[in-house]
């Protein structure tokens, strides 16, 4: 541990109440399902983040495709595509300062090998270089965005391989409660996509070795490394069942009693203890209607994702002259609406 000692600790429990599987394992998950997804005909679809998952995910791809590994011949192939314009302008930044590479990289590249860079690997930047993958039938990858699937590209291959049961769907980041990627992780039968109603019959897998969030015992790991009892422990960044699971983990072990933080809360500290604690949307409004209002955005978010997809597609075909008005006028319509909302959202609660 880095952090030898501090007065207050604010730590993440988004896996407090579970071990990861080694990364290693859902390496090799990760290929063999990708190996028995082209076997059947299927493509594989992998929601990424578009810095930092999608590069792992580049160069453990490399790893098969530049080497004498067991699947390269299974790989010979399929192709990969990374279909999000972020995470190819985030590789070309990741390849531009190799300096900052760790020892096992800089290795690679001193043996001619550039590690987020194969033969089979490639980058589409155009929404029509992105419509044309699903056009194709032969077996494949595509890595996009975004990771939880609430917007983006990945939307629109999800549309055109859930429904199909040689298909494969890897999740390798954490899904939050609410989201599509979600859904499809907790056993979602049903979705809709770009308003059509789209049968769930892919293999889904969610791979938790590759996600970016430390575990339960890396977490304890960490707090294990304070040579002095933090004068308090705030757990935030988690599920509620994970925040609660994991303060008991806490006190078992240490014996401290951390402070499990509920929703948008504020401490007062006086004389390092806490005299008020205070959740500061509740002065207002229920919790019920909290969840509701949450609930609708991110319903109208996916929704607007939708549309504004059908409407692009719409201009770009032969339309008439007063549709393309009409569309133009309900755009315009949109653009005073989201303005006024981002005025209301920013206004004091005091004005």
């Amino acid at each position: 541990t880095i952090i030898k000692k501090a007065d207050y600790v604010i730590m993440e429990t988004t896996y407090g109440d579970r071990v990861h599987p080694s990364n290693s394992m859902d390496v090799k998950k990760l290929m063999d399902i990708i190996r028995d997804t082209a076997k059947r005909g299927g493509t594989t679809v992998i929601p990424s983040f578009a810095v930092g998952r999608t590069q792992e995910l580049i160069y453990e791809l490399n790893k098969v495709y530049d080497s004498d590994s067991e699947y390269r011949k299974d790989f010979e192939d399929i192709m990969v595509y990374v279909d999000s314009p972020m995470a190819t302008t985030a590789t070309e930044v990741f390849k531009k300062n190799a300096q900052v590479f760790d020892d096992e990289m800089k290795e690679y590249i001193t043996k001619g090998d550039n590690p987020l860079d194969f033969k089979n690997l490639k980058f589409t930047r155009t929404s029509e270089e992105s419509i044309q993958l699903n056009a194709n039938t032969k077996p494949k990858v595509i890595i996009s965005a975004s990771g939880m699937c609430e917007a983006g590209r990945i939307r629109h291959h999800l549309k055109h391989n859930l429904w199909n049961s040689k298909a494969s769907i890897i999740f390798v980041g954490y899904q939050a409660e609410g989201t599509l990627g979600r859904y499809l992780i907790d056993g979602a039968k049903e979705v809709t996509l770009f308003g059509e109603k789209i049968k769930v019959n892919a293999h889904i897998h969610n791979l938790e070795g590759f996600s970016g969030h430390a575990d339960k015992n890396g977490l304890l790991v960490w707090l294990g490394g304070f040579q002095k009892e933090p004068k308090h422990i705030f757990l935030v960044h988690g599920e509620q069942d994970a925040k609660e699971a994991f303060a008991e983990t806490i006190k078992n072990k240490f014996g401290y009693e951390p402070v499990v933080v509920r929703g948008n809360s504020e401490f007062v500290l006086e004389k390092d203890e806490i005299v008020e604690e205070r959740d500061m949307l509740s002065d207002y409004i229920d919790d019920e209607t909290i969840n509701n209002t949450n609930e609708t955005l991110s319903d109208i978010h996916r929704r607007i994702e939708d549309i504004l997809y059908n409407a692009k597609l719409a201009v770009n075909e032969k339309t008439s002259p007063e549709k393309l008005a009409k569309i133009n006028n309900m755009v315009m319509e949109l653009e005073k609406s989201t303005i006024n909302l981002g005025a209301a959202v920013s206004e004091n609660d005091d004005e």
